[in-house]
């Protein structure tokens, strides 16, 4: 783990400036610089990081940076609990402590066939621990969202806990991600319905806002050909919003890595391959589970693929481009427009 974190690292002092990154340097869901010292504490068996790094999210409200790395220490914790375990019997009170706990508690049963069953039987004790939270914090609430949801709760059920969610932060990423796809769960060809509720939602947000993105991730529905003809220039306009925000991120952000993996996804399935190499080179070198891993069992393998397609596209425009000369159209008046041009 230690030798991942160096080369996290090495990585970002190579990365100042966008530009390609080798498959050998490519890290798979790399920690940002407030994540990774709290994660290589937990690997020696030390809580106090990430007791720190929560906490100090719950202090300032930084709740979408809270859900992820409430997330990715409850991951970790599945392979080495010892700091969890420590942690919670020095503090069970501790909100932090309880809020990766029931979030391990959820990763635990998700993979399981009995899956439905396990977290009908917990959801009480996640919505306990949410109600304990407090009345500002969303993000045990994302968490009972998402054992709600695949517990197969009720309409019912599952709009009393959105309302408290939203009640203490109307522009949670994660919450809203979490009704989205229990949104799609529930009706998997509501495709309309699933990008009205992002696009609500993106359009009341802040424009620094990370739910800005989610109608991106509301494309993820639109999985057929059908789909998207049918909802081509909502995707467009999506990818649109989600290119403005990613601009707002440096280069090579660890932070943004998800936002722009989910952009090339989608601008790759719109066959925007020119988009897409640009937000290649500022992701730089970090490469996130999501989305590639709705696609294979082995998401980095699958990135790798999708980046030289989009090199090779590129390397075959550039070769026609080339090819028209001076005094040949080659898109817009006149010309001819490939199918990704908008």
């Amino acid at each position: 783990m230690l030798r991942a974190f160096l080369r996290t690292a090495a990585a970002r002092a190579r990365s100042r400036s966008p530009r390609p990154a080798p498959d050998d340097d490519v890290l798979l869901d790399a920690p940002d610089d407030r994540l990774a010292p709290a994660l290589v504490a937990a690997a020696r068996g030390e809580h106090a990081a990430a007791a720190g790094l929560l906490a100090g999210t719950r202090e300032n409200a930084e709740w979408d940076h809270r859900d992820r790395y409430a997330t990715r220490l409850a991951a970790f914790a599945r392979s080495r609990s010892e700091w969890l375990d420590t942690w919670r019997a020095a503090a069970p009170d501790d909100p932090d402590a309880l809020l990766v706990a029931v979030r391990l508690t959820v990763h635990r049963h998700w993979d399981s066939p009995a899956r439905a069953e396990l977290l009908h039987q917990v959801v009480p004790t996640v919505v306990a621990a949410a109600e304990a939270a407090g009345p500002v914090d969303p993000v045990p609430w994302r968490t009972a969202l998402d054992a709600a949801r695949g517990a197969r709760a009720g309409h019912a059920e599952f709009e009393r806990l959105w309302e408290q969610a939203v009640r203490r932060c109307p522009h949670h990423y994660g919450s809203h991600v979490a009704a989205l796809e229990y949104l799609a769960a529930a009706s998997p060809d509501a495709h309309g319905e699933c990008l009205d509720f992002a696009e609500t939602a993106a359009e009341e947000a802040p424009e620094d806002a990370l739910v800005r993105a989610l109608p991106l991730h509301a494309a993820l529905t639109c999985r057929t050909p059908a789909a998207l003809r049918a909802h081509r220039r909502r995707l467009h306009t999506a990818a649109d919003r989600a290119i403005t925000l990613s601009a707002a991120h440096p280069a090579a952000d660890p932070w943004a890595a998800e936002l722009r993996n989910l952009l090339v996804h989608v601008l790759v399935c719109l066959e925007r391959h020119r988009d897409a190499a640009e937000q290649l080179l500022l992701t730089g070198p970090y490469v996130t589970s999501f989305p590639w891993d709705r696609d294979t069992d082995d998401p980095l393998g699958g990135f790798l693929r999708v980046r030289a397609d989009v090199r090779a596209r590129q390397g075959e425009a550039a070769t026609t481009t080339g090819a028209a000369g001076p005094g040949r159209p080659r898109s817009g008046h006149g010309g001819r427009v490939r199918p990704g041009d908008h």
